[in-house]
């Protein structure tokens, strides 16, 4: 155990004294990095930078790979309305996406005897009278 003792007054000393701790200074580098952490840290930076690109590939596929701005959407010159047939629609979901307010049986009906009755292919354009 050690015992402190204090000392009132102006200059004076406390014990035991401890001596300051002399300044460090900065020691130059003197290495250089080696050419194969370089080339290690090339190749890392390679295979993240392709890890990103596959990443958004795949993101891309499962948005389905089609532009932001739906053909459906724009306006078209004639009095009828055009629809694409995209992956995964189906009567009932076109029907929903032109009507979304209304009732889609109707339009469904309409929509199945415009197609003739047969099954949806993507890609296929389907002609809707206004």
């Amino acid at each position: 155990m050690a015992a402190v003792t204090t000392v009132t007054g102006v200059g004076a000393r406390a014990f035991p004294m401890t001596r300051p701790a002399p300044l460090r200074v900065a020691t130059p580098r003197t290495s250089r990095t080696s050419p194969a952490t370089f080339r290690r840290r090339r190749i890392v930076t390679a295979v993240v930078a392709l890890g990103v690109v596959v990443v958004t590939g795949q993101a891309g596929a499962a948005l389905g790979s089609s532009t932001l701005a739906a053909p459906e959407r724009r306006p078209s010159p004639s009095t009828s309305h055009t629809v694409v047939v995209r992956p995964g629609d189906t009567l009932w979901g076109i029907a929903s996406r032109l009507a979304p307010n209304d009732d889609p049986r109707p339009l469904v009906d309409q929509l199945a005897a415009v197609n003739g009755h047969r099954p949806l292919v993507p890609g296929e354009t389907l002609r809707l009278p206004s």
